[in-house]
């Protein structure tokens, strides 16, 4: 289908370049913000990490479009690049001709340069795409910058972006003596499935389609979801192949294609560090509550089940005409969260979908009538299987036990109280 028939002015998903119009969505917030904070920070440097894909290049250029207009910026392609070519690029970034040849003397240009914009409150930033394929020389040079100090504070801000986990690099022999320190270890994630529809729709109504809704429904965006796992570049590939193929609309499901999804950088950290040391706690998961937009509560997981609905005994207590007295439980299992809805009478919702049992994944949204409660367990990556679990068929004897407790408990308090002039049954 072509785009006029779609009722499209321009192309919605751009494979390359700058995009039609950009959507932010969680991920992409929180990296911003965080990249932000890091430049604000007196030491250190910025690793930012995500597969092919993932956005780093438009949140690159989201970044350094929103820079003060007194801060110095360079974007530098580290495939390949050599010492002597990254100091030249630079130095042009920064707007020098330059004037000589050997590496020592572009060095002392641009540390010249460094210092006098940091003595002045304006750290120059630079930025380093591709970071993990640095050759030896230009990891040296980078070192080097980020050992450059004025007054105890590092005098440039340093982002290191690439398509893998960058922790190992600045551990590197090249870095050695600049001391160099964290200040932001940023992963981009995915889109949850929630957010899907409103970055397609998006993109849609910026390219000319007042009705988006009609072209991808929401059944369309959840299967567009399942099938790029939600990473923004491949779910604008997939969806612009699944807008070319369609005869008709709305694109139908059989016309998405289902590549093969890329893998979190995060996870690539939880490998190198297999012999780190597990003595240390992990925070529990958490439940961020809202209604119509407006945050009520945050509640950490501390115990192994926690019950919600409408009654004033659950761990947390929902006042809604929508939500049952005993909607749903969550229930802990080494480090999965299992949600069991309780045969509630308007159902339980996760990411627009209705469950009875589901094993939860950081960022899930549960929707319980008007309420939002989002998960929050940025180490619940996996989304796993609990049919046919033993574990859950115990949890419900359990959840039974405990839910004969409740009721007792909550009938009992309901019962009117003995008066004195009442009489009693003799013993």
């Amino acid at each position: 289908m072509d785009l006029a028939s779609a009722g499209l002015r321009d192309q919605p998903f751009r494979t390359h370049g700058k995009p039609a119009t950009l959507v932010p969505y969680s991920s992409f917030r929180a990296a911003l913000s965080a990249l932000e904070r890091a430049r604000r920070a007196p030491m250190g440097i910025t690793l930012l990490q995500g597969p092919p894909l993932s956005g780093k290049s438009t949140l690159i250029r989201k970044y350094l479009g929103a820079l003060p207009d007194d801060v110095s910026a360079a974007l530098l392609n580290g495939a390949g690049l050599d010492r002597q070519n990254l100091l030249e690029s630079l130095l042009r970034q920064f707007g020098y001709t330059i004037e000589f040849d050997s590496p020592e003397e572009l060095f002392a240009m641009l540390r010249m340069f460094v210092l006098h914009q940091t003595a002045t409150h304006s750290p120059p930033v630079i930025i380093v795409e591709n970071a993990h394929a640095l050759n030896r020389s230009a990891r040296r040079a980078i070192g080097q910058l980020a050992a450059l100090k004025v007054r105890h504070f590092t005098a440039v801000r340093l982002v290191l972006a690439g398509d893998r986990s960058l922790a190992d690099l600045p551990a590197s022999p090249e870095f050695e003596g600049s001391c160099l320190r964290i200040a932001g270890d940023i992963h981009l994630r995915p889109l949850a499935m929630d957010e899907t529809s409103g970055y397609l729709h998006a993109k849609l109504r910026a390219a000319g389609n007042m009705t988006p809704e009609y072209v991808f429904p929401q059944s369309v965006c959840n299967e567009l979801w399942r099938a790029t796992g939600g990473w923004p570049g491949v779910l604008d590939r997939v969806a612009l192949l699944a807008l070319a193929k369609a005869q008709a609309l709305p694109v139908s499901i059989d016309c998405i294609e289902r590549p093969t999804i890329p893998r979190g950088t995060w996870e690539d950290v939880a490998e190198t560090r297999i012999d780190a040391p597990t003595d240390e706690p992990t925070p529990p998961p958490t439940l961020l509550v809202s209604h119509d937009g407006k945050l009520l509560q945050t509640v950490e997981l501390t115990s192994q089940r926690l019950l919600i609905g409408r009654s004033e005994h659950n761990d947390i207590a929902v006042e809604s005409r929508f939500v049952s007295r005993h909607h749903l439980l969550l229930v802990r299992n080494g480090g999965s969260t299992i949600l069991m809805d309780l045969n509630s009478t308007n159902g339980t919702f996760v990411n627009s979908k209705r469950v009875s049992n589901h094993v939860l994944i950081h960022d899930d949204v549960i929707s319980v009538g008007h309420h939002r409660l989002k998960y929050s367990d940025p180490h619940a990556t996996r989304r796993g299987s609990v049919e046919g679990s033993e574990f859950v068929e115990t949890a419900v004897m359990k959840t039974l036990a405990d839910m004969r407790s409740l009721l007792a408990r909550e009938n009992t308090a309901i019962l009117p109280v003995p008066s004195e002039n009442e009489p009693t049954l003799g013993a």
